[in-house]
């Protein structure tokens, strides 16, 4: 267990990858699949052996079918550290939800962190794919492989007319939940950011902060995906999110050159003060820094830096949340030397690439 860990560590997170076209706006794609088996009763109502079955069958239909390929994870989580765990939310490899579950709760999980299974999760199966940048298609044809090659080992609930049968209303049908996470501080200055928030609920969709459910949208960062699926296809699902995505780039591009344009200095200033903020600060909390790597990464965004790169702020966004913090100083650390070792990190990384 500590081997696996150690290497995902060391890995760059599944959704921080190069992606081309509008990643300057889209950090990353996530697309589920809820999906439970035939022969038991859904998580919520199941006893320790019957989770603890289902996760040996859906271990064992992995490594029979190859799916998420030979050198794939398998982590029963109730075995792994607070920490540990901590740091695969941080990743978005898991929810909140699986992490309560004292017994029978796993993760299948690629060597490079774009597919993964949550295993007795809300459903028996949470199948994920995560890309970086926009790519809806391509994270939806990936998983409805490895989908189909588990359908052709495990024996999946599925009704003639209802569809996929699922634990929670919204999910029966295709059991689809897609997402993009969304940049944002155009919208946001601007103050246009709770009209759009207004529009998109009118249009059934779901917005939400960058982990999900519950969460606030510190950084700017804004997760957009669909709140039902009964009785759409799977197309006409992504088509939809696609459609309303594309508008959210294209009015966040517009903001940002209508701010260039109307307001200049107070957003050069805003870059340039934020950038000499997580340079030279001693001490940063989370929410601090988070704001100062979202107002960079608008000024990356829009060419006012040489040498830095989406790449290295998109890193950051993840390499500061508590958990990472936690594995890199080698040992717990509370609230305030955490702030600490944050600003440190920041001006590391910061140094090596302007060499200022």
């Amino acid at each position: 267990m500590a081997r696996e860990l150690e290497t995902l560590w060391r890995n760059r997170a599944g959704f921080l990858g190069d992606a081309p076209g509008d990643n300057d706006v889209a950090l990353s794609t996530r697309i589920r699949l809820a999906r439970n088996l035939t022969r038991f009763p859904f998580p919520i109502a199941a006893d320790a052996g019957q989770l603890e079955e289902v996760r040996q069958q859906v271990r064992a239909a992995v490594a029979a079918a190859s799916a998420l390929g030979e050198a794939h994870f398998s982590l029963a989580l109730e075995q792994l550290t607070p920490e540990e765990q901590e740091l695969l939310f941080e990743r978005r490899l898991v929810s909140r939800e699986l992490l309560t579950r004292e017994t029978g709760a796993g993760l299948e999980l690629a060597a490079d962190e774009t597919l993964a299974i949550m295993v007795n999760e809300e459903d028996h199966l949470r199948l994920q794919a995560l890309r970086p940048g926009f790519r809806l298609e391509e994270a939806y044809r990936e998983l409805s492989a490895l989908d189909d090659q588990l359908g052709s080992i495990l024996e999946f609930a599925f009704h003639p007319r209802l569809g996929f049968l699922t634990c929670c209303p919204t999910n029966v049908g295709t059991g689809l939940r897609a997402s993009v996470m969304l940049h944002l501080p155009g919208l946001v200055l601007s103050q246009q950011i709770k009209q759009v928030v207004a529009a998109i609920d009118k249009l059934n969709l779901a917005v939400r902060g960058a982990f999900g459910e519950g969460t606030d949208n510190r950084g700017n960062l804004f997760q957009i995906s669909n709140q039902s699926t009964l009785g759409e296809s799977e197309q006409q699902i992504l088509e939809r999110l696609s459609s309303v995505i594309a508008t959210l780039i294209a009015k966040e591009i517009e903001s940002r050159e209508e701010l260039l344009r109307l307001r200049k200095y107070e957003l050069l200033d805003r870059v340039g003060r934020a950038f000499g903020l997580l340079r030279y600060s001693y001490r940063l909390t989370r929410e601090e820094a988070l704001t100062a790597l979202s107002a960079v990464r608008l000024g990356v965004d829009l060419g006012m830096f040489r040498q830095l790169d989406l790449r290295l702020v998109n890193e950051l966004f993840l390499a500061i949340q508590p958990a990472h913090l936690t594995r890199c100083a080698g040992v717990a650390v509370e609230p305030p030397e955490r702030d600490v070792i944050r600003a440190g990190l920041i001006r590391e990384r910061l140094k090596k690439i302007t060499g200022a």
